[in-house]
């Protein structure tokens, strides 16, 4: 029913319950983004499935987490059913036709779908701030650590890199504090621990390469259709962190990687954040303020960015201000806060002189929906209640045997299924100190004489066998208080020679062993 310049979204219903003209979300307007809000069971997953549909078909990348497994169906032809059918007759969408979708699925445990993986150099000192929860302080240690990170060349890309910099950032905190801070050993051991968390969470299959490509989540088929990414995230909602940062992570490579095109014909990608409280939960001001900020600018990028969540209280009104397409689906209004949210939900929309819209949010039936949409100038249309159409897609999971079937045939499939391990920060820092290591073996080997046998007060001080051999037949002569012993010598030159943190290190480990056999 909708033109090619457009989505389909439902009909519009009049006062006598009868229905009137289609609802639709222009493409043109689609970048604008957009806020889809109501109770448990309500609707809202369908409208995403239907409004994923549309976009896909306009050939536009669609980018949406399955929190439940049930928009996993999207991938498979949709089947006839009494309810499907009669409501395509109500809202006179004919012909009524199903229909399968090109689906790259994608999972940050690899279990469900290809694995994502980020770098931590690209995830960044905020970010993961964020992901750990950690005092200023500590950031600010982080931040010291990046910057070390940059300086010295080490590539920080997964967790063990950023554990092997810590422990060294920690051995140098004297030299390292007189350049850029105060860095001290608890602040990095509040990291450690913090990393030790996140890796039992999970986030040691998140960091990592080969990093995903933004190209790989924009994709289009043959005949023209957007490919639509569906991460899992039934799992991932057990921590809510990394399901946050990770997708706050992706708007940000969007919006530095994309060139500016201003406001084009049909966006380039749309995202659909699922559960979109979890993003701004006890978020701190300046991780609220970097959502409000890409989502502001990655307009003119081409991205379209729709928040999906239960109550629109849920989004803050710095970001809620800058959504011009709402799918408003029904809400209950028992406590105060429901009631509070009713009115908010109602206050933003345009009001239709037809009906009540706060009386109506409590009163919709399941796949109805108050809907306001972007219409000629960008300027939001009066709300309608409106009947959601029926998906041309499966309503509901797929089986584990279909998905794995998909995952086989995917254009990404082999790409990102193993990880790769190059030469990062941990082996550069173990190759210092292995250096570092041999230097001191082959100095303490000059200083007793070419590796020979040597006993302290033996040997080398004038008796015996001669120099490096192994003395025999001769009694120790006694030694001056204030003279050294060889082991002594050779220990204090090799401190001298090796500068580095690493070195001292090792040095201070290969006393303790010494002082244990003599």
């Amino acid at each position: 029913m909708a033109q090619d310049d457009s989505i389909f979204i439902g009909a519009s219903r009049k006062p006598d319950d009868s229905y009137r003209r289609p609802e639709e979300l222009l493409l043109k307007y689609g970048n604008r983004h957009g806020l889809v809000t109501g109770a448990t069971g309500t609707g809202k997953t369908v409208t995403l499935q239907i409004l994923a549909e549309g976009f896909s078909n306009a050939g536009v990348p669609v980018f949406c987490a399955d929190v439940k497994g049930d928009l996993s169906g999207i991938a498979m032809m949709g089947e006839a059913k009494n309810f499907l059918t009669a409501r395509a007759e109500a809202i006179k969408l004919d012909p009524y036709e199903f229909q399968e979708f090109p689906v790259i699925f994608w999972d940050l445990f690899g279990e469900q779908g290809h694995p994502i993986r980020a770098t931590v150099s690209e995830m960044g000192p905020l970010l993961l701030s964020r992901l750990m929860n950690l005092t200023d302080a500590q950031e600010g240690v982080l931040n010291i650590v990046f910057r070390i990170a940059d300086e010295e060349g080490l590539l920080l890309l997964d967790m063990k890199d950023l554990q092997a910099l810590l422990a060294n950032v920690a051995e140098r905190a004297e030299e390292i504090g007189a350049r850029y801070g105060n860095v001290t050993r608890p602040s990095v051991g509040a990291i450690q621990r913090s990393l030790l968390v996140l890796e039992q969470q999970g986030g040691d299959h998140f960091f990592g390469e080969p990093a995903l490509k933004i190209s790989d989540i924009m994709r289009t088929t043959r005949d023209g259709r957007g490919a639509i990414n569906v991460l899992a995230a039934d799992k991932l909602m057990m921590n809510p962190r990394l399901y946050a940062t990770f997708l706050l992570w992706l708007l940000s490579e969007l919006f530095e990687v994309l060139p500016e095109i201003g406001d084009p014909d049909k966006p380039k990608l749309v995202f659909f954040f699922d559960e979109a409280h979890l993003l701004f939960d006890e978020a701190p001001k300046i991780v609220v303020d970097r959502v409000e900020q890409v989502v502001r600018l990655i307009r003119s990028k081409g991205v379209g960015v729709y928040f999906v969540t239960q109550n629109p209280l849920d989004v803050p009104e710095t970001v809620l201000a800058q959504l011009g397409n709402r799918v408003q689906h029904a809400l209950r209004a028992y406590t105060p806060r429901e009631q509070k949210a009713v009115k908010t939900a109602a206050d933003t929309f345009r009001p239709n002189p037809d009906f009540d819209c706060a009386k109506a949010i409590t009163q919709l039936g399941t796949g109805e929906a108050l809907v306001s949409t972007l219409e000629a100038k960008g300027v939001p249309s009066m709300v309608q209640r409106t009947l959601i159409r029926p998906p041309a897609s499966r309503l509901g999971p797929i089986t584990p045997q279909e998905r794995q079937k998909l995952i086989n045939e995917s254009p990404v499939a082999g790409q990102y299924d193993q990880t790769v391990d190059r030469e990062s920060a941990f082996e550069m820092l173990q190759k210092k100190a292995l250096d570092a290591q041999k230097a001191q073996e082959q100095a303490q080997q000059a200083n007793t004489g070419g590796g020979g046998w040597t006993i302290p007060g033996f040997g080398n001080d004038g008796g015996g066998a001669g120099s490096g051999g192994r003395t025999t037949g001769s009694a120790p002569r006694p030694r001056a208080s204030n003279r050294q012993t060889v082991t002594e010598a050779a220990l204090k030159s090799v401190v001298r020679s090796v500068g580095s943190s690493v070195g001292r290190a090792l040095v201070r480990g290969i006393l303790g062993s010494l002082k244990k056999g003599f």
